[in-house]
């Protein structure tokens, strides 16, 4: 990678709305469809605020030279070459690939997000492979801005190293922005899952969240155990149904549906099957546990929520793994568009 290349952020929606787009598609766009093509416009901030104005004439005049700022660099100041950062919210993963193209405008590919340019994509990384620091400045609150702070870390990334995190600064999490914070924290619980979790220790982790949950447990011994990690039920002895028989995975990827009907292959007559796992499960995963009743699939994302939920249950040795403390912040204000 050259380096004098830039490097670049950008933001998919809230919801990573755009993730079928940027990934499979091989671009990255902003919104703003009424400002319409913008090639016609020269590289002068004036004439980029007032197509904004012009196009947008209830929005507010204070977020109008945001919004031009983004749009002349994703026009005119992205070169061919440079790096684009998008962390995804749908696989939670950072995303790094390398601008292949210069501006387009193409409402027909997707309506909602026709200011385009073409990527290629290098890398797929998890965010606990990366600094809470350099997780703080992609989570930027704009769509497209420029990474400065942490180019370095981002350079690491895409020759394969993998520097080790420097520790949270939790006074520095809380001083956050309110709608930053939940999804640091969520960063923060998985990446101390994956460092320090690994193997054996997270089913014994697993369990005592079960148990926090109201379930009595019994957990294998390390070694071979066919696939059962876990045996949860609720009354003491362990007769009374439901018997949930758990499977634990440690790996950050993607479950698929193999593994899955593994499990369920090992589930009896009037037992239930829970996977837990820190990665993802496939589409064909997911779609061969829909609809059966006695299954259910908990990916890393789901398990960092039961895990807020029930943290308070916690004893002193998971807190001390996961320290988390109880703040108050103001509910975020919805993003300008």
């Amino acid at each position: 990678m050259a380096t004098e290349a830039s490097f670049w952020g950008i933001h998919g929606g809230r919801t990573g709305d755009a993730d079928q787009l940027f990934l499979k598609g091989g671009c990255v766009a902003l919104g703003w469809p009424k400002a319409g093509d913008l090639s016609a416009l020269k590289a002068d901030r004036e004439a980029f605020k007032a197509k904004v104005a012009e196009a947008y004439p209830d929005k507010k005049r204070g977020a109008i030279p945001g919004d031009a700022g983004m749009l002349i660099r994703f026009v005119h100041e992205i070169r061919p070459d440079d790096v684009v950062v998008y962390p995804s919210k749908i696989d939670r993963q950072v995303h790094i690939g390398q601008i292949k193209g210069g501006y387009v405008y193409d409402p027909a590919r997707d309506p909602k997000y026709p200011q385009q340019r073409a990527v290629k994509w290098l890398h797929a990384i998890p965010r606990t492979h990366f600094s809470q620091g350099a997780l703080y400045e992609i989570g930027s609150s704009l769509s497209f801005f420029q990474i400065k702070n942490y180019v370095e870390e981002f350079k690491a990334a895409i020759a394969g190293e993998e520097p080790l995190p420097p520790p949270v600064d939790e006074a520095e999490t809380v001083a956050r922005i309110a709608e930053d914070i939940e999804e640091n924290t969520r960063d923060f619980v998985l990446k101390q899952l994956v460092q320090k979790l690994k193997g054996h220790p997270l089913a014994e982790f697993v369990a005592h969240l079960l148990g926090a949950m109201g379930y009595r447990t019994r957990v294998s011994p390390p070694g071979p155990d066919d696939g059962i990690d876990i045996i949860a039920h609720r009354d003491e002895l362990g007769f009374e149904p439901p018997i949930i028989k758990v499977q634990v995975k440690s790996t950050e990827g993607s479950v698929g549906a193999p593994i899955v009907a593994a499990l369920l292959g090992n589930v009896g007559q009037g037992e239930h099957g829970l996977f837990v796992t820190l990665g993802t499960f496939t589409s064909k995963a997911r779609t061969s546990a829909h609809g059966k009743t006695n299954l259910r699939l908990v990916d890393g994302d789901m398990l960092v929520s039961l895990i807020l939920q029930h943290y308070e249950q916690f004893d002193a040795q998971y807190k001390g793994l996961i320290p988390l403390k109880r703040v108050y912040v103001p509910e975020g204000l919805e993003e300008e568009e």
